[in-house]
């Protein structure tokens, strides 16, 4: 299959990377900041939303840089924002998200990352999270992974987008990065198909539009950049029915490349943080582990120094167990007009509310 060609050189990687930050906390047009403002007000008419009050020093129940990856998912209308908005928090009440994270078990947990696409402890050259998928490795879990209940793949599935947005976009943000003080609140994905066959990716069909569904309307805009690498060659048949998964704006962050691309990979990610096998100088391999970097084990100090077992939130500069943080309590009417208390201890992206934005 031809290669994918990316439009950024390494000459303009400065303005690719201001316009990736359009539309983000500091980096909003006057449109865009009314826009907020309105996004707001008609959440706090619905009930989703408390503004906090500094002088009582009460939090706000969301920060910015949420709020904003609703309103980038919705070109910056409000209204329509408010509908994703309003889905995701019925959602997370129905399936009671904040208690599965809270209390899963923390074996289950660590079982379930290699399922899914790992994060390598390191990030790239803009300071988000890189995390690698290899899916041929894959036949050798699948008779566990088809002895789950549907509702444990939900499980498995959820949890692990509540680490990214809950901690790991809270650590890599405190991180030095390029971007700061922006928020980090997305991720760099390489995807290994290297061995596949038609066969597996078929079978995988159901599962990978259920994850990309939920990402979609549960976690909007966390998807930074994806790259695929060692497609095969069938792979123009897979992503004529993948794509459709994903929207126009989406599908522009997601890259197809040439066994030859490893110069590719370097723009956007310094040679260090890239895994050997794609072209760079890091010892990591699927799905071992994070190979933290210094500045991520002086970070987790509190926690040893080392990669995060179970679930955690980034809270005041600290990974936390989730039961561990202040609660936000936040009053949501109910249908039938009464009132439903629900703590909102963190931020959906993993930063203490109220805090960067």
């Amino acid at each position: 299959m031809p290669s994918i060609s990316l439009r950024r050189k390494s000459e303009d990687s400065q303005q690719s990377m201001d316009r990736s930050l359009q539309g983000h906390p500091g980096h909003l047009t006057t449109e865009q900041e009314k826009a907020l403002m309105e996004f707001k007000r008609l959440l706090i008419d619905a009930g989703l939303y408390s503004p906090g009050c500094p002088e009582d020093q009460k939090r706000p129940s969301h920060d910015d840089s949420t709020l904003l990856r609703f309103l980038r998912a919705r070109r910056f209308v409000p209204a329509k924002a408010l509908k994703q908005f309003s889905d995701e928090e019925k959602w997370r009440k129905d399936n009671d998200v904040d208690e599965l994270y809270k209390y899963i078990d923390v074996e289950e947990f660590e079982e379930t990352k290699k399922f899914y696409p790992t994060w390598i402890g390191r990030r790239d050259k803009q300071g988000w999270p890189i995390y690698v998928y290899k899916l041929n490795r894959l036949p050798e879990i699948m008779d566990q992974w088809n002895s789950f209940t549907p509702e444990q793949r939900f499980r498995r599935m959820v949890v692990l987008y509540e680490l990214m947005t809950r901690l790991m976009f809270g650590l890599c943000s405190s991180l030095p990065n390029p971007s700061y003080p922006t928020p980090i609140t997305g991720t760099a994905s390489i995807i290994d198909l290297e061995g596949v066959s038609f066969s597996l990716m078929w079978g995988l069909r159901n599962h990978l539009q259920q994850a990309s569904e939920l990402a979609n309307q549960n976690y909007p805009e966390t998807l930074g950049v994806v790259f695929v690498v060692n497609a095969p060659s069938f792979f123009g048949t897979v992503w004529g029915w993948a794509k459709g998964w994903f929207d126009e704006a989406t599908r522009r962050k997601i890259h197809i490349l040439s066994k030859s691309s490893e110069n590719t990979l370097q723009e956007y990610i310094d040679k260090e943080n890239i895994p050997k096998e794609y072209g760079g100088d890091l010892d990591w391999t699927f799905p071992e582990e994070p190979n933290l970097d210094e500045p991520a084990k002086r970070a987790l100090a509190s926690i040893g120094g080392g990669p995060p077992r179970g679930p955690y939130v980034w809270w005041e500069g600290e990974a936390k167990r989730p039961n561990e943080v202040e609660d936000v309590t936040l009053e949501y009417p109910t249908e039938s007009g009464s009132i439903d208390e629900r703590s909102k201890g963190v931020a959906t992206n993993g930063i203490p509310v109220g805090a960067a934005a």
